[in-house]
Order: C-alpha cells, then structure tokens, then sequence
C-alpha cells in the first residue's frame, strides 16, 4: 500500500501544505486511519480507495485528532496523485462526506477542484475573540464550519500571535482571520491566516475548505467572481478562487514530496 506527501497550493517543495495520501488497497476501519494519520502527523492525510469502474472515488480526510467533512489541500493532494501516476485523467469525481466533489485537471497542470460554497452570516463577535487574536475584528461572519473575522489590514493578519486556548474556546471548528491584499502581496485580492486548535492544527498553512467561505465574502465585496487569496502563514501558499453560484471552484499546484511502501 503506497503513501505519498504532496505539497499543496504551491509550485515549490517545501511550501503550502503538506498532506499525506494514502492509496488503500483494501477497506481499513476509523481507527487504522486515525491512527495513521497520527503517525503522519500532518494536519490532514487523504485516504483514496477505487470504488470499481465508473464510480467515484472513496475519499475520506483524517487530521492527527480527528475526521474532516471537508478538506481542499488533502483533495488536491489527492487528486494530483492520480493523475501523476496516470491512474486517471481529465475529471475525477470524489465520494465525500461533503458530497461528490470533482476534480479537473487544467492545461497548465494546475488542478480545479469543485467545492460547495460555504458563504459566511454576520454574527455578533464572539465574548474575548479581540482578545483571544490580539486585535479588534472589522467583520464577523459564521460559515458552515468555521468563523471568519475580517481585520483592518494585511499587515493585521501578519502580525497575528493568537492565544490558542482562547481561540479553542470560540465554538467553532476554527477561526479564520483575513483582509484585503497589500503591497506584500502582489496578484493576491486577498489575504488570510487560519488557526484550528480544536481539530489538532494551531495553524493550517494553507485551507482549501476555508476559501469557500472566503471566496464568496470577498467576491461580493470586490465585485468579482475570480479571485487570488493569499495565505499568509509560515509556509504561505496560493489559491485561485472562482464563485459560481453556490459552488466554488478551488484551483492550486502542487509538488510530490516522497513516496513509500506502508509495512503495516
């Protein structure tokens, strides 16, 4: 059984985020995953398994703590796998938890990815969330998953230290911190930062899924359809963005690390 680490939303090794891929040549039960994703310890490795000709892709995405409805960088992880090892081309379709999710891969060997839009609702701020990220929100918004909290600038989100245990309280799967672009981010419409203590990942270094709810906030307020975010965490990473209806199309590159025979 083969496991891969992929680099994703970036053209170089050793930015955006790694993930794990893991081809399953048979089915293994929660546990086996969890536990090797664990052993991974990437914030999220991609279980892959063929469902026979003509159907989907089984698809399901563990962190080091816990399963994920929806991950965008393990998926084109996964996707990019496929198709390096010529196991499928054009269109792949991924059985979900989020639903059949579709995967195309694009002249230029970038990969779009077809995801539900997850577009955020105002909300009253939550008690302490200032405090918890060290500085005021502008907006705050709730997605199906996540909060998303717009800050006065880009430099803002750069200088972000939040206090992670104040940041586990906040009921929500994660908190999600962006502004518009700036000067240090040239091609970029927008940038962001995504802390996830309470899924075991204090900070994502790029999140397909958090643009979902990115994308349709900034597209109304930029009156755009097709945006670049920006990710601003350590490694950093890219994600072109386009909102069509009630899908968002996720589009990023992504570089093999290694690959290895699983003993186990």
């Amino acid at each position: 059984m083969r496991v891969y680490t992929v680099d994703s939303f970036t053209e170089e090794p050793f930015k955006g985020n790694p993930a794990a891929v893991c081809l399953l040549d048979s089915p293994r039960s929660d546990g086996w995953m969890q536990a090797l994703a664990r052993e991974m310890r990437h914030s999220e490795t991609a279980f892959v398994q063929e469902a026979g000709e003509g159907r989907p892709y089984s698809l399901r995405w563990f962190t080091p703590a816990v399963e994920v409805t929806l991950c965008g960088h393990a998926t084109l992880a996964a996707a990019h796998i496929l198709y390096s090892l010529g196991a499928a081309s054009g269109s792949i379709e991924f059985s979900t938890k989020s639903g059949i999710l579709t995967t195309e891969l694009l002249d230029h060997g970038r990969i779009s990815m077809d995801f539900p839009s997850h577009p955020p609702v105002e909300t009253p701020a939550p008690e302490a969330l200032a405090k918890a990220l060290g500085t005021s929100p502008v907006w705050v918004g709730r997605g199906r998953l996540d909060l998303l909290v717009e800050v006065e600038s880009e430099r803002a989100v750069r200088e972000l230290a939040p206090d992670m245990a104040s940041v586990a309280a906040v009921d929500a799967r994660a908190v999600c911190v962006t502004a518009r672009a700036g000067e240090s981010s040239p091609g970029a419409d927008y940038v962001s930062r995504f802390f996830a203590p309470n899924a075991g990942v204090d900070e994502d270094p790029v999140t397909g899924s958090a643009h979902c709810m990115l994308a349709p906030y900034w597209a109304a307020k930029l009156g755009a359809a097709s945006l670049v975010g920006a990710q601003l965490s350590e490694r950093g990473g890219v994600v072109h963005t386009t909102v069509r209806g009630d899908r968002t199309l996720l589009a990023g590159d992504a570089v093999t690390i290694w690959s290895g025979e699983l003993h186990v």
